[in-house]
């Protein structure tokens, strides 16, 4: 007679009996070892530090090139900061007279640049828990919106709610520049998506511990919250800035005086004045000193040229052309393109204004008829020259492309 070889019920007791070389298993002592090892490996954290293979900086690098063009710049800050990050994590045991603080990054670029780019490739390297969270939800805490607190939430549901790991974290907090204050002095009334927010992220970006609501939206005085730490979590700041250039360009003109004047105007890049922000560049355009304070590492991202934007579609490993070429291959089609094509495609991402994110939008306006049509189709080969790509481009609307 058959019977399971873990609890030893005979097959006429259980619903299904499972044979294996040498025994057999029950459905109730399969569902039990299925509950066993998912604690078990609750137990053991996925975020082991003691495990992780430290990358130096130039090999974070490395890997930020295969996925973003350019912007070496960026790269090569935030490859240190992200290396000193694991190096303070790994040393935080050892006793030393020296306390090494922690680097909070701002990034700050047009938009289509790369930015949010750059943290998604980086999160997708890191072996510590890695939230990206958009400032522009936020609000001072009592009004309608989401509370500072909530950003810890979503770094905490990426840990699996396992506090110690979330402690040791990194934070990508995108569109920084949309709670600026709305005036260059301070506000005598409420600024609650503005400067009160900047007030309530101080307390998290220096390091205390902050009580965090575990599923998120508003704190309310019978909910259990949860003690979080954040002396140890990296936070990295993007944002646009859109308008900055011009504080740039009076900072720069206002220190240019004397016989030397003319020269050194000169050398001033005026096509990317980013390249020379200055966080008092920052303070005038509506962040406060305090917040300025606390992300001490200030970058830029290029404004993308001509030739990187045609790299940028299709070099890097998922280039917006590889993955049409993709989403062909799975319907068994071969899509291919013409040189003409490329060059057209980023003619018309510089005319729109739009960035790399331009270069999608006219990809999609091109390709839609085919994606739609050809699945149902018995072709296998697709290719696509000037000529097609002007005609698709010409009956679509694309004044909806054009930003002023």
């Amino acid at each position: 007679m058959d019977k399971c070889s873990f609890c030893g019920r005979e097959k006429s007791e259980t619903n299904l009996l499972i044979a294996g070389i040498s025994g057999h298993i029950c459905d109730s002592c399969v569902e039990q070892a299925h509950d066993i090892i998912l604690d078990e490996l609750k137990k053991k954290s996925n975020f082991d530090l003691g495990s992780i293979k430290l990358l130096k900086p130039k090999e974070i690098k490395a890997f930020l090139d295969q996925y973003v063009i350019g912007q070496d710049e960026a790269k090569k800050f935030l490859s240190v900061a992200v290396y000193n990050h694991y190096k303070r994590l790994l040393s935080i045991s050892k006793t030393d007279d020296v306390e090494l603080e922690k680097s909070n990054i701002i990034l700050v670029g047009e938009t289509g640049t790369g930015k949010t780019l750059l943290a998604r490739t980086i999160a997708k390297m890191l072996h510590v828990p890695f939230t990206i969270v958009d400032a522009t939800i936020l609000t001072e805490a009592g009004y309608v919106g989401e509370d500072i607190e909530s950003i810890l939430t979503r770094l905490l549901q990426n840990a699996d709610y396992d506090i110690k790991a979330a402690e040791k974290g990194i934070v990508f907090i995108d569109e920084i520049d949309k709670i600026a204050r709305k005036g260059d002095n301070p506000s005598i009334t409420r600024d609650v998506s503005g400067e009160g927010v900047q007030q309530g992220l101080l307390k998290l970006l220096e390091g205390s511990i902050v009580n965090v609501p575990p599923q998120g939206g508003r704190k309310h005085p019978e909910q259990k919250l949860i003690p979080v730490d954040t002396k140890n979590i990296l936070f990295i700041c993007g944002g646009a800035f859109d308008g900055v250039e011009k504080k740039i360009g009076q900072r720069l003109n206002t220190k240019v005086v004397g016989y030397g004047a003319q020269q050194n105007m000169e050398k001033i890049d005026r096509e990317n004045l980013l390249q020379y922000i200055a966080p008092q560049d920052l303070k005038s355009f509506g962040l406060i000193p305090e917040i300025i304070g606390r992300l001490p590492v200030l970058t830029y991202l290029n404004p993308l040229d001509r030739e990187t934007l045609r790299n940028i579609l299709t070099e890097p490993k998922n280039s917006i052309i590889k993955q049409y070429v993709k989403l062909f291959e799975i319907d068994d089609i071969k899509l291919s393109f013409s040189e003409e094509t490329y060059e057209f495609i980023v003619d018309k991402a510089i005319e729109f204004k739009l960035g790399a994110r331009g270069l999608r939008s006219i990809c999609e306006l091109i390709m839609i008829d085919a994606m739609y049509e050809l699945p149902s189709k018995n072709e296998k080969e697709i290719h696509i020259d000037l000529e097609y790509a002007k005609h698709k481009l010409q009956h679509t609307d694309s004044k909806r492309l054009k930003v002023a």
